[in-house]
This record gives structure tokens, C-alpha cells and sequence, in this order.
């Protein structure tokens, strides 16, 4: 499951892109000028929207998208100063408690592509750029 893959391992790779796990690479968006408020506000909406996205089936997303969301969390992560333990608790623990919830999936799924446009619009990406062997 992609929500436990970005759980179990919280990648951040310099030069403003992510892998995922298989391999995909993307562009990550510029997120240096957000205010540490900004950058907690985003943190917990790409945490929400990864888990929603990843286990309601009616707002799959693609590959590039889940890497742009869950690379720019790891970014924002990073940059709040926050280690594994301390970004599940405060971030995903939270999104997965959603699930318990019958309404999540359509009161957040549909927030998905409007996140992923803001995060291209800050100089993000979907399209993979290398593949790895």
C-alpha cells in the first residue's frame, strides 16, 4: 500500500526531487518561501489527501501525483525539523484516524487534483524524470 510506503520510509533528495518506491522521480515544488504555519497547513492536507487517495478507490491518482504529494511532505518534514516518528504521529495518525469516517472519501478526495495543481503551480511535477533500472 502506498500510504505505508511513505510511512515506512520518508525519502528527501536534494535538488528538488523525489523518488518513490519504484522508481519514479518528479520534481518537487519550491516550498522555501512558506511560513512555518503555511508549511504545517500543507503537511497535514498532503498527509489527508495521500491516505484518502491511497485507500478510497473513486480518487486513485497516478504515480507522479502520489510521488509529488508524498515527496513534498517529506520535504515539508524536513524543513519543520521533524524525524519519522514525530511526522506519523502529528501528521499521519491523524489522516489514517479519517478513514473511520464513511464520509472522508468524498469530502476529501475531491480536494486531490486542486492540491496537485497548487503544488505544479509552485513548481512541482507529475512526469516522471528517470525510471530506475
Amino acid at each position: 500500500m502506498k500510504a505505508l510506503a511513505a510511512l515506512a520510509s520518508a525519502l528527501v533528495l536534494g535538488a528538488g526531487a523525489a523518488l518513490a518506491d519504484g522508481g519514479i522521480t518528479v520534481r518537487l515544488p519550491d516550498v522555501s518561501s512558506l511560513s512555518d504555519t503555511q508549511a504545517k497547513s500543507l503537511i497535514a492536507e498532503l498527509a489527508n489527501v495521500n491516505v484518502i487517495t491511497s485507500n478510497c478507490p473513486d480518487y486513485a491518482i497516478t504515480d507522479g501525483e502520489w510521488t509529488l504529494i508524498t515527496g513534498t511532505g517529506d520535504l515539508l518534514a524536513a524543513r519543520l525539523g521533524l524525524d519519522a516518528a514525530a511526522y506519523d504521529r502529528t501528521y499521519y495518525g491523524p489522516a489514517f484516524k479519517l478513514l473511520d469516517d464513511p464520509g472522508a472519501c468524498d469530502r476529501i478526495g475531491p480536494t486531490a487534483r486542486p492540491l496537485i495543481q497548487r503544488l505544479v503551480g509552485m513548481g512541482g511535477g507529475t512526469t516522471p524524470l528517470t525510471q530506475s533500472q
